[in-house]
């Protein structure tokens, strides 16, 4: 059986995206790591389902998948990808575009030069919420890791994330760090790490090494959170542009209470077709 599939990318975060509004692919983490496997599958860094809207309150349901086969509840990224997807291959044409996610309802807004919003929610900051083992909240914690101690703040934006302000980003070992971090019972799902350079309060440069994916060219979620923290922390302003490997997205957050709003751009890649099940 053939499966087709839409290769896309947001800052070079990658994504394939497949149409089940019909039901008729079953996920499995053998699938999705097929799939999401650059020499043997398509390559990807997260498998990003279209489906049916599970009630009247949204237009489409939105399931995300890491490319070692497990499911999350959030990309940023993918959300705009998803939005211009939508737009492309639906003939869908409100906006914003309302989609169901395992972390609540999302709305994503199109723009004419083919820029997306997409409104994150609000950010979590409860440690059984995020969820990260620590018995009280604050907005700096001290991690202990292999020895040495570091100073993150955490936050749950649909994923778990722990942020690490940094004086040089260039020189951060992103991989063996944000792995170690990965590593620690602290956070029991596991959690997205991301390493920020601020360059005053409404810049910033950001490298995330993500559950699941190691480090990508963009992390949309993964820049809300660098935002978040530097607000609450007092040290960024509500509007930052945030500058990953990939290209640039613009973060906008006014506080306790409020959505994050990340904008940035989505592009379409190529159309395929694959074999619906990975060779034996």
């Amino acid at each position: 059986m053939t499966l087709e599939f839409t290769k896309m990318q947001g800052l070079g975060n990658d994504f394939v995206v497949i149409d089940n509004r019909g039901a008729t692919f079953d996920p499995t983490p053998e699938r999705i790591r097929w799939l999401a496997d650059r020499r043997f599958g398509v390559g990807c860094d997260q498998v990003l389902l279209v489906e049916a809207a599970p009630d009247d309150a949204v237009d489409f349901g939105y399931r995300i998948f890491n490319a070692d086969g497990g499911e999350v509840d959030q990309c940023g990224n993918g959300a705009r990808c998803f939005a211009r997807w939508v737009r492309e291959h639906t003939g869908f044409t409100g906006n914003p575009v309302r989609v169901a996610t395992r972390a609540g309802q999302m709305a994503l807004t199109t723009h004419p030069d083919g820029r997306v919003d997409v409104d994150m929610g609000q950010p979590r900051f409860e440690p059984a919420a995020i969820p990260f083992g620590t018995p009280e909240r604050a907005d700096e914690y001290m991690l202990e890791v292999e020895g040495r101690t570091f100073r993150i703040g955490a936050v749950g934006l649909g994923n778990p994330h722990a942020v690490m302000r940094v004086e040089a980003l260039d020189r951060v070992p992103v991989a063996t760090l944000g792995s170690a971090i990965q590593a620690l019972e602290a956070f029991p799902e596991g959690v997205n790490v991301g390493f920020v350079e601020a360059d005053g309060r409404d810049h910033i440069r950001l490298r995330v090494f993500e559950r699941g994916a190691g480090e990508t060219l963009a992390c949309g979620s993964g820049a809300c959170a660098a935002v978040v923290v530097g607000r609450q922390q007092g040290w960024l302003d509500a509007t930052v542009r945030v500058d990953l490997p990939g290209g640039r997205l613009t973060i906008h957050w006014t506080g306790p209470g409020e959505p994050v709003t990340l904008t940035g751009p989505a592009e379409t890649v190529f159309e395929g077709r694959i074999d619906h099940d990975p060779p034996v």
